[in-house]
């Protein structure tokens, strides 16, 4: 990339606001899911009795569809940043490059 080019688009302001945006939401979901992994990992380590609670006569204990929950967790978040991704972050994004590419 032509270096005169990359600093017309560092120094455009809808840049600036896409990078202040989409940094300060990755952030919000790295924190949640953080939060509900190391809490999933925090009930293995030191509360195992209940996670070996049995659901109902079966063979289903509590821990499966808590780890269950993690994994949709994970699937869901990355559908809200795609979804964010898609209406917000790339008008921005191309906002800047007709901006810059004139």
């Amino acid at each position: 990339m032509d270096a005169e080019l990359a600093r017309r688009i560092a120094s455009h302001p809808k840049y600036q606001e896409l990078k202040s945006k989409r940094s300060s939401f990755g952030w919000w979901l790295t924190a949640a899911m953080m939060v509900v992994y190391y809490g999933f990992i925090l009930l293995v380590a030191f509360n195992k009795e209940f996670l070996s609670q049995r659901l109902g006569d079966g063979v289903m204990t509590i821990g499966i569809p808590i780890g269950f929950g993690v994994i949709v967790f994970t699937i869901v978040i990355t559908a809200i940043y795609v979804q964010r991704a898609n209406k917000t972050y790339d008008d921005l994004a191309d906002e800047v490059a007709k901006a810059v590419l004139k």
